[in-house]
Order: structure tokens, then C-alpha cells, then sequence
């Protein structure tokens, strides 16, 4: 078999897919951060600053955001969680299901939060 082949099938596993995901979402809430501390600057800078920023954030880009900062929260909840499961418990065939259960998790509160919002 060629190695190509070899390294795709590899990589077409779902717990690669799992990796991809958990570091993917943690790289993506660590770039939130920056964004975040400065939110929060807003409310030292005084009320009308906070006011306008939060007027800013009835965008509906920033709405849109908040879902995707939501769903990467709680896939990379559900990631670290599934992560733990296989490092402590003995191993069982149903953990391969763990990453679909992290993806439903994940849409699931992503779903619930953008209802939320409606």
C-alpha cells in the first residue's frame, strides 16, 4: 500500500478529526481573548464607551460570532472531556463514539444559545 494512502486513512479516523476539532477550537478561543479583554476595558473607560460597545455588539455579524464563539466553547469542553474519559477509564469500544457525542454536544449548545437569541 502506498504511503499516501497509508497517511489518509490515518487521518480519515474520527479521532483525528477529534484532535483537529479540540485544537482548532482552543486556537480560536485563544484569539478570542484579546478581543474579550478588550470588551471588558470598555466598562473602565467609563458608561458611554461600555454603552457603545454594547450598541456595537446588536450587529448581526457579531451575533453570528457569538454562535461560533459558543459552539468552539463547548466543542472544546467536550473535546478536553472526551480527552479525559480515554486517559482515565479503561478503554471500551463505545469510546470511538465519544467524538460524535462531543459534535452533537457541541451543535446542541450552539443551537440552544442562537435560539436563545431569536
Amino acid at each position: 500500500m502506498a504511503t499516501g494512502a497509508r497517511l489518509w486513512r490515518s487521518r480519515n479516523h474520527p479521532a483525528y478529526w477529534a484532535f483537529i476539532v479540540h485544537r482548532v477550537s482552543g486556537l480560536l478561543l485563544a484569539a478570542f481573548l484579546p478581543l474579550h479583554f478588550w470588551a471588558l476595558g470598555q466598562a473602565l473607560e467609563g458608561e458611554q464607551a461600555l454603552q457603545g460597545f454594547i450598541v456595537w455588539t446588536d450587529n448581526p455579524l457579531v451575533k453570528i460570532a457569538e454562535f461560533g464563539l459558543v459552539v468552539a466553547l463547548a466543542s472544546h469542553l467536550a473535546g478536553g472531556a472526551r480527552l479525559l474519559m480515554l486517559e482515565f477509564l479503561p478503554w471500551r469500544d463505545w469510546q470511538k463514539s465519544l467524538f460524535a457525542l462531543a459534535v452533537a454536544v457541541s451543535v446542541g449548545a450552539g443551537l440552544l444559545f442562537a435560539l436563545n437569541l431569536a
